[in-house]
């Protein structure tokens, strides 16, 4: 499957997070601890939000992370309070560009690990229950982007706990009229730049792995100016990063929300 990364905080460089710690997202793109193959390298991603600019920023490359220097210049020059990055292995779509995560929508970001099972096979429903507004805004062939303008559809923008949930009861559903066994696989962060969501859920409980940690005040350790951590400031990772900080496991159908210096979990259920 893929590895991904989601953090709100202080404004830091990315290279913080994406290069230098000992099992930093570079690092499981080669060689995974906890996914379900060691091997990351179909490509890449990083969304990034700054007060320079209007939406998120965006890169996206179809070669292995760990064989791109421009992700290693672009990490150590670029600041941000919010970014996602993916490194990604494919569950059959093809290696390119448009299928490499963060997908964006204005201000909003997604990225996600997991699949939807033989997706092949609801692949034509699924994009028809898009909302036609959003259809051409799919540009490439990965079951991660439907996942995404599925929630838009269902109100993401608006209310994103409900609009995830819908969204994957909706696919449930589609799967059990199609006569797919449920082994929907949905291990998701979505962010608008002020607030951050993620999801662990499986529909056989056995999710993707996923950590989080709120005990990032050791990051002055690594950057001395970063000033004081507010409260709010979390990290979600699909395995951890090493040593760095205290991490502890998203417990199974569990939504975190991080926003205005809070962060809550609450149970994930579909609707």
């Amino acid at each position: 499957m893929c590895r991904w990364i989601a953090y709100l905080g202080p404004s830091i460089p990315m290279s913080l997070l994406l290069l230098e710690p000992r099992n930093s997202l570079l690092v499981q793109s080669l060689e995974s601890k906890e996914g379900a193959e060691p091997t990351n390298g179909d490509g890449f991603g990083v969304g990034w939000y700054s007060d320079h600019q209007d939406g998120p920023g965006l890169f996206r490359e179809v070669r292995p992370a760990w064989n791109d220097d421009n992700l290693r210049d672009l990490a150590r020059h670029v600041r941000s309070p919010m970014f996602l990055a993916h490194v990604r292995a494919t569950t059959g779509t093809a290696v390119q560009r448009s299928n490499c995560h963060p997908f964006r929508h204005g201000n909003w970001l997604f990225q996600h690990n997991g699949l939807i099972p033989e997706f092949s096979k609801v692949r034509r429903q699924l994009m028809m229950d898009v909302d036609p507004a959003l259809f051409d805004n799919i540009m490439g062939s990965a079951d991660s982007e439907v996942i995404f303008h599925l929630a838009l559809t269902f109100g993401l923008e608006k209310d994103p706990a409900d609009a995830l949930a819908r969204t994957v009861g909706h696919i449930e559903r589609r799967l059990d009229e199609a006569g797919i066994p449920r082994e929907l696989q949905f291990s998701a962060a979505v962010a608008d730049g002020e607030s951050l969501y993620a999801v662990r859920y499986s529909s056989v409980n056995a999710s993707r792995s996923l950590h989080y940690s709120r005990d990032i005040d050791v990051l002055r350790q690594y950057y001395p100016d970063v000033g004081d951590v507010p409260a709010g400031s979390i990290l979600v990772v699909s395995e951890p990063l090493g040593d760095m900080v205290e991490w502890e496991t998203v417990p199974e159908s569990s939504l975190i929300t991080a926003h205005q210096s809070q962060v809550s979990m609450a149970p994930f259920v579909p609707v």
